[in-house]
């Protein structure tokens, strides 16, 4: 999927724009382009036919031929020279986002620690020391006081320019630690084991495994999925005998077709492992024992052309289902006869309710829902009783945390609003009382006090209301002077919540609003809302997007040209969609590894993740209507002669799910044909993939240089 994750930035209001003491006296000055020639791609004559139509691509060649290995010379050196004219931009403003990162780095908790929890007789915690990227993991026997460290990822990554832990799982015996690690930022795992009693590593490595580990029963087996060679896909659910070979290893769960993405999860129960294999809206489940004994059992077939999220306790299924409407329902089945047919309605559908998430416990079960737009924490007895959690705030954001277990008398929720910081609770479910766990610590200081959140709806063309959250700081004038930081996504059903970022306040305390704009195609609004920003509905999420930002010009939240856009992944196509369709609007663009070029990745079917896609965006290869609806608005394709605003532009050459050259395709066709003299730049990172440089201060790094385009843009220097 392009759904990567998702760091929401800033914004807010002090005053007008003329009383901050950062701004220059020229509100709409223009970032401009340095006086040292920015690269000139080489444009080279390619020429596609599908339907009739012809698709010119100059920079096609962009593209190296031996991709997934990027070495081409031609390639690299345009994407190094790119690279340096980004760093002749960052020369004479080093010291500003120098700034920006000590503000960012001066919020951080250097040593900041977790919640601990418990999971089957140890406890479990993870800290920071203070000055090191990466987390250290201990767990405390709860019946000796004894307490070890059981993986140190500040010495697992040393020695690696980049290094992210996908997953890691304690076997059930608490004998072994398995975990699986990414040293490239390609999302191509290894997987190591650990023997915890007597701290050496097993024999065995797992490669190209796609991410998730799951311990049998019995501790002696490990599942994973495998991942084809040269293709980020995977067709194999495998299952791994500890002390043999990965050779060796026999998949449990095959997948034929390419259209479909797999994955597994185990049960709340710790009795099943459920098989999922999806696309799109459609969905197929299927069941094995968490023994990993016999074969899996299928519980709905992908003909049935909806999506489920299942889980298991006391002999029975519970689901949630889209199957009788949109928003799904809540049903349950038994273990032994859990045919469709036998479901059991407990919550039936609605369109005020969007049932979003299931959890099981011992003693009671949890929903979460989204009610016309609004989050809710439903408990429910298995005797049918239920309640909703109560939160102090109208609009925030919560979900659970880490339940470990199974038997526990309460549920670990976490919490946080626009202007609250990230926070734990223990809800007990007999007193319905609130336990604070954890406040995130903002060691320079911050008082919620001074920030204002709200939530408005903005119309859009076609008459539909359009919920926007929005946070400045208190004695916020609307009179249109001040500037707007505009935040968008919409695609896969994704909702940006209304959360919490300590590097917003850099931009809060600047000046700036912060709005998130929750277009279909995401789900703010229901499963209905995302329906209507996919395929042939596409354009309604570009639409939303334009038509939130007009609406905040017209309450005079900001003024047209003071608006700074961002969005990454498909957002950044989201951006590239916006820019295209309204430049005038724009103070700054900025497209973090960008989903431009729609219609050539859906073209491609030699990508591993454009089959499964094609229900998501069309297929243009088989669909004349799909090929001309993505033609219309895919961004890369749609560059005119005309001014665009500054644009700072980002991607990794090692990324599975926006390839390099999708921004590198981008910033070559926008120079050839953008009229203005406004700033273009491009950072590839050489060394990562999606999702930036890894460590807590390394992507904390990345952002600072990108708030220093935003705030050279509306003229802010310090």
């Amino acid at each position: 999927m392009r759904a990567p994750l998702i760091i929401l930035p800033l914004l807010t209001l002090f005053a007008s724009c003329s009383s901050n003491p950062s701004m220059t006296d020229s509100t709409f000055s223009r970032l401009k382009q340095l006086d040292q020639t920015a690269p000139t791609a080489l444009q080279a004559p390619h020429r596609e036919v599908h339907h009739g139509r012809s698709l010119d691509d100059p920079y096609h060649w962009l593209k190296d031929k031996g991709y997934p290995v990027v070495d081409d010379k031609q390639v690299i050196d345009y994407l190094e020279q790119e690279n340096s004219y980004y760093q002749e931009f960052l020369k004479p403003n080093q010291s500003l986002a120098d700034k920006v990162f000590a503000e960012f780095k001066g919020r951080t908790d250097e040593e900041e620690t977790s919640v601990p929890y418990v999971d089957n007789g140890y406890e479990y915690r993870w800290f920071f020391r203070s000055g090191e990227e990466y987390r250290t993991r201990t767990r405390t026997n709860l019946a000796t006081g004894e307490q070890t460290v059981f993986m140190d990822e500040t010495a697992l990554a040393e020695g690696h320019e980049y290094f992210v832990i996908g997953d890691w799982e304690i076997s059930p015996d608490n004998r072994y630690l398995a975990y699986s690690f990414d040293t490239a930022g390609d999302e191509r795992y290894q997987v190591r084991i650990k023997d915890l009693k007597t701290g050496e590593y097993l024999a065995d490595v797992l490669s190209d495994v796609q991410g998730s580990i799951e311990f049998s029963s019995d501790g002696s087996k490990l599942m994973y999925s495998l991942l084809e060679k040269d293709r980020w896909h995977s067709k194999y659910i495998n299952v791994h005998v500890i002390g043999t070979e990965q050779t060796d290893d026999k998949a449990i769960y095959h997948e034929a077709d390419d259209g479909y993405f797999i994955g597994f999860s185990i049960t709340s129960s710790k009795e099943f492992i459920v098989l999922v294999s999806s696309q799109g809206e459609r969905q197929e489940s299927h069941i094995l024992p968490a023994d990993f004994s016999g074969e899996p059992i299928q519980l709905v077939s992908r003909d049935e052309g909806f999506q489920q999220t299942i889980d298991h306790a006391h002999g029975e299924f519970y689901i949630l289902a889209n199957d009788t409407h949109k928003n799904s329902r809540l049903v349950k089945v038994s273990d032994k006869r859990p045919l469709k047919e036998n479901w059991e309605t407990l919550i039936k559908g609605s369109d005020e309710s969007y049932l979003l998430g299931l959890k099981t416990f011992k003693n009671f079960l949890v929903v979460k829902s989204r009610d016309l737009g609004l989050e809710k924490i439903h408990v429910r007895g298995y005797d049918n009783k239920h309640h909703v959690v109560q939160f102090p705030e109208p609009i925030f954001t919560a979900g659970l945390g880490i339940n470990a277990e199974f038997d526990q008398d309460f549920i670990r929720l976490n919490y946080e609003s626009m202007i609250t910081p990230a926070s734990v609770f223990d809800y007990e479910i007999g007193s319905k009382r609130m336990t604070p766990r954890k406040v995130q610590k903002i060691p320079s200081g911050y008082n919620k006090h001074e920030y204002q959140t709200q939530r408005i709806m903005a119309p859009a063309r076609d008459g539909e209301m359009i919920p926007v959250s929005l946070v400045y700081k208190k004695g916020l004038k609307r009179d249109g002077s001040q500037p707007l930081w505009l935040y968008g996504y919409g695609a896969y059903s994704a909702t940006i919540n209304p959360g919490f970022s300590t590097m917003r306040l850099s931009a809060l305390d600047r000046g700036f609003v912060y709005a998130v704009a929750h277009v279909r195609g995401g789900a703010m609004m229901g499963y209905q809302w995302y329906l209507d920003g996919k395929l042939d509905k596409r354009t309604n999420t570009f639409n939303d997007f334009v038509d939130v930002a007009k609406h905040l010009i017209k309450e005079q939240y900001t003024s047209a040209g003071n608006v700074s856009i961002s969005g990454r992944s498909a957002g950044g196509e989201l951006v590239g969609a916006a820019v295209i369709q309204a430049p005038h609007l724009w103070r700054s663009a900025n497209l973090g590894v960008p989903f431009v070029d729609v219609l050539n990745t859906m073209l491609d079917a030699s990508l591993p993740l454009t089959p499964p896609e094609w229900k998501e965006w069309g297929n243009p290869i088989e669909s004349a209507d799909d090929y001309d609806l993505i033609a219309s608005y895919s961004p890369y394709d749609n560059i005119a002669e005309r001014e665009y605003p500054p644009m700072f532009v980002s991607g990794g050459i090692n990324d599975p799910r926006v390839t390099y050259w999708e921004p590198a395709k981008w910033t070559a066709r926008m120079r050839a044909l953008k009229t203005d003299d406004n700033l273009l730049v491009m950072r590839i990172n050489m060394g990562a993939g999606h999702f930036s440089n890894s460590g807590r201060y390394g992507r904390l790094k990345d952002y600072a240089e990108e708030y220093a385009f935003m705030f050279l843009a509306h003229g802010i220097k310090k």
